[in-house]
This record gives structure tokens, C-alpha cells and sequence, in this order.
């Protein structure tokens, strides 16, 4: 290491290379403190040629590295595990956006909100959002295949990619980094390392799909009576706007008060109680777009028929920024209201209100008092079915109950013929639960894949299918 390490200062410079405690204790816990990892230093490169030479000096002196970006995963993927870790935030840069082509080429480290901010500069939109825009990094995104609050308009992060570039596990740089609409000049390369968390390469730059920015965009957040309903609002919505219809996210009874009770300056929307609620999204890049007649025309119908209960529609941006606050408020109020098991999982659309169904009343059966905060990405099927600790329960003893809260829930979600990871990944949580839901054939083409590109196994070892024990806790 000794070695190693005086190599990198060489290359990188010394201030790049991080060994006191202090300086690499931030690169070694994960968001959610599930998991503390280990590692004698950090690397700070610079450009895409630091990073080929760090990692060809590690595959040499058979030292595992870790890449990093924004740090905030939620699956334990970017826990180091011994080796070095590789913080990619120095790679900041925007190399280019191009209006005509609507693309972008962006470096590995560059934050999410200021990709979005470079695109709105240039009357473009980059799409992918979630809640950590302010401090996730784009190659993070793209390594775990981030999803969010767009996917139903605009896919997961591997539908906005069009290029990458890529260091391999033996310091090679792969140069994928094309803006082409159409390649069929064989496999498909760069869709191995999207969503592959760095187990297969270091993604260190990509070109990126813009698009039209929205003329009209318009938020509204509807009671329901239930699940039933809201799947039953959702459909109304989409064959009634059509591709207009840019996101659809419920959220529970219990999650609303959570975010009333939690979150500084929410406001009921809503007069009166109600089973379910939606929060809905129409946005539009056409000049003659009017989204809050379509939005109230499409309510309006819906509530004729029964399908709505009430809304209430954001009369201008304020307004629907404090409806999507509602919204994404509440991970953090959830928090605050005491601990949580939770569980990132999608089933197929019509069988959502009935996973919701089964699940929570399985998980009640299970443990009195405990509740059920149930939220989410309701259109694309992705639902965030989190645990929140019983009343006056220890936190501790209640955590320690993470691996019997999973068989509950995904043996009803592998039932369903849905997945167990669904937007933030397998990391270090989910391998066991992807060894015992995955389908075998699957998972011995994973192997075999990371057998090929990372031979010796140094690239985020014990990871998604990587060696090593896998946690069967959490």
C-alpha cells in the first residue's frame, strides 16, 4: 500500500491522496449509518486519465478500489471493503451541451442539480431528478441506474444514456462516449455497466439525452378512497393526457401526516381525511399548451365518476413546488418520527393495490403497532414500502427485525413476479436477498460477466454478485 500510495501522490499530487482519519472518515459511511466500511486512503483524480492510471496501479499491486460520487446511496454500494477508495468529485466539468443533437457530455463527478441547471441554461431539460439532486453525482446515478420522480415520462437513467466512457478493471479506458441515436455495430457495452455499481468498470464521463424544456407544467394532489382508486386515477390520467402525464406518486394517510407533523411549513392541501393520496404532474413543451385546463378538465371528469374524492391544482410555480413538497418531504420526516426498515421493490402495475394490501396486512400481523408508510413511484410500479418502528419501541430492537420484515415482504413481491430492488440498487443490503430471488441462470451470467471484465476481483468487491459474505440482515 506504502507503494501504491507514493505512486498516486506522484500522479495525482499529494493533496489529492487523503490517509489521516479525519480526512477519509466521510468516504466510509453510508447515508443511511447502516454500514461503516474500512479503507486506508482516498484518491482524488482529477481527469479520466488519473483514474486509468490509479486503477491500472491498484490491479498491479492487487488493492481493491471503491468509486464514489455524491455518496449517497441507499443500498451500502459504495462502502468501502479494505483498498482504495476513488472520489470522483475533482471530474466536475460539463464538456458540452448541444441544442441541436439535445445531448449533454458530462464528467463522472458533476452534481445532478447542476447538470439539470447547465441543460435549463440551454432552454433543454435533463429529466432525471430525486431528492439527493443537490449532492448525487451523475456517474453514481448512472452506476446504480437511478430512477425518480420521472421515470413514467422519461425512463430510469439507462434511457437517458447514449455514451459512456469507462476504466476497466486493468486501467484500459474504453471510449464509448457517442451521441448516436441509432448503433447497431454489435453488443450494446456500455447498457453492462449502467446499474452495475461499479463492479464492472468506473464510468467516468457520458453523453446524455435532453430534452424540450416544459412551456406549461401543473401539479395537483387528490384524495382518494383507496389504492383501487388511484390505480383507477391513473389510468384515467393516462389515456386522458396522455404523454403529458409526466409523473404519479401516492402516498398513504399515515406518510402525510408524518410530512404535516415533520416538515417546516407543510399545509394540509386537502379538507377532511381520505384512504390514499396522489400527487399527479402534467407537463408540456408545446407552445400552446394550457396543462392546468387539461389537469382540472381530467380531475373533473375523474371526480364525475367517482374515481376522486377531492383535489386541490397548483395555481402557479409556488403552489407546485409546495404540492412536490409534500411529497419529498416525506423520507426525511419519516425519519424524524424514529427508525425505519424499508424496502425499494416494484411489482406489476395492476397488482399494486394488492401487494399493498397483502403486505401491509402481513407486516401488521407480524409485529403490533408497527406502521406501515407506503409511498412512491405509484405509475411505474415502484412503491417504497418502509416500516416505521412501533411507539415507545427500542430502535435498536426494532432494526434487528430487518431480515424477518424481508422475507415477509418479498416473498409476497417475488409471488407477484416483481423485484426486490427495484431504483437504488443490490449493494451490500440486497445481495443475500438477490442469491435467494434471483433467478440461477441470471445470476451465473452475472458471475460470468464479472469474472471476464474484473478477473482478480478488485472492483468494488462484495457487491452485487462480487465475493465475499453478504449481509442477511439488512
Amino acid at each position: 500500500m506504502d507503494g501504491l500510495l507514493d505512486a498516486l501522490r506522484a500522479r495525482l499530487g499529494a493533496a489529492h491522496i487523503l490517509t489521516a482519519p479525519g480526512d477519509v472518515a466521510p468516504y466510509l459511511a453510508e447515508q443511511r449509518r447502516l454500514y461503516r466500511g474500512e479503507a486506508p486512503a482516498v484518491a482524488r483524480p482529477g481527469s479520466t486519465a488519473e483514474v486509468a492510471f490509479a486503477v491500472r496501479a491498484c490491479a498491479e499491486a492487487g488493492v481493491p478500489v471503491v468509486a464514489q460520487g455524491g455518496n449517497t446511496g441507499l443500498v451500502g454500494g459504495g462502502v468501502p471493503r479494505g483498498g482504495l477508495v476513488l472520489a470522483l468529485g475533482r471530474m466536475d466539468r460539463v464538456r458540452a451541451i448541444d441544442p441541436v443533437g439535445a445531448t449533454a457530455t458530462v464528467e463522472a463527478g458533476v452534481i445532478l442539480q447542476h447538470l439539470q441547471e447547465a441543460a435549463e441554461a440551454a432552454g433543454l431539460l435533463f429529466p432525471l431528478s430525486y431528492a439527493s439532486r443537490g449532492s448525487a453525482r451523475i456517474g453514481g446515478g448512472i452506476s446504480t441506474n437511478a430512477g425518480g420522480v420521472q421515470v413514467l415520462s422519461y425512463g430510469n437513467a439507462r434511457d437517458l444514456v447514449l455514451g459512456l466512457e469507462v476504466v476497466l478493471a486493468d486501467g484500459r479506458v474504453w471510449n464509448g462516449l457517442r451521441s448516436l441515436r441509432k448503433d447497431n455495430a454489435g453488443y450494446d457495452l456500455k447498457q453492462l455497466f449502467i446499474g452495475s455499481e461499479g463492479t464492472l468498470g468506473i464510468v467516468t464521463a457520458a453523453v446524455l439525452r435532453l430534452f424540450p424544456r416544459p412551456r406549461s407544467t401543473t401539479v395537483a394532489f387528490a384524495g382518494l378512497a383507496s389504492p383501487e382508486r388511484a390505480l383507477a386515477l391513473f389510468a384515467h390520467l393516462r389515456a386522458a393526457c396522455d404523454r403529458d402525464l409526466t409523473a404519479f406518486e401516492v402516498m398513504p394517510p399515515f406518510g402525510l401526516d408524518l410530512v404535516l407533523a415533520h416538515a417546516p411549513g407543510a399545509v394540509r392541501p386537502l379538507a377532511g381525511a381520505h384512504g390514499a393520496y396522489a400527487l399527479v404532474e402534467l407537463a408540456s413543451a408545446r407552445p400552446e399548451a394550457d396543462t392546468r385546463a387539461e389537469m382540472e378538465a381530467a380531475l373533473a371528469a375523474a371526480l364525475e365518476a367517482g374515481i376522486v374524492e377531492d383535489a386541490a391544482v397548483g395555481a402557479s410555480a409556488a403552489q407546485n413546488r409546495a404540492l412536490w413538497a409534500l411529497r419529498e418531504s416525506l423520507p426525511e420526516a419519516q425519519k424524524r418520527a424514529g427508525a425505519s426498515i424499508k424496502h425499494d421493490v416494484s411489482v406489476p402495475l395492476p397488482s399494486l393495490p394488492a401487494f399493498l394490501a397483502e403486505a401491509t396486512a402481513a407486516c401488521e400481523a407480524a409485529m403490533p403497532g408497527i406502521r406501515v408508510c407506503a409511498f412512491g413511484h405509484f405509475g411505474d410500479g415502484n412503491v417504497h414500502f418502509n416500516l416505521s418502528q412501533p411507539p415507545g419501541m427500542d430502535r435498536e430492537a426494532f432494526l434487528a427485525e430487518w431480515g424477518r420484515f424481508n422475507r415477509i415482504v418479498h416473498d409476497i413481491v417475488h409471488a407477484m413476479d416483481g423485484s426486490i430492488a427495484a431504483e437504488h440498487g443490490v449493494g451490500l443490503l440486497k445481495r443475500a436477498e438477490l442469491e435467494r430471488y434471483g433467478d440461477p441462470v441470471g445470476l451465473d451470467l452475472m458471475r460470468r460477466l464479472k469474472a471476464a471484465l474484473d478477473p482478480h476481483g478488485i472492483l468494488n468487491p462484495g457487491k452485487v454478485v462480487g465475493e465475499g459474505p453478504a449481509d442477511p440482515g439488512r
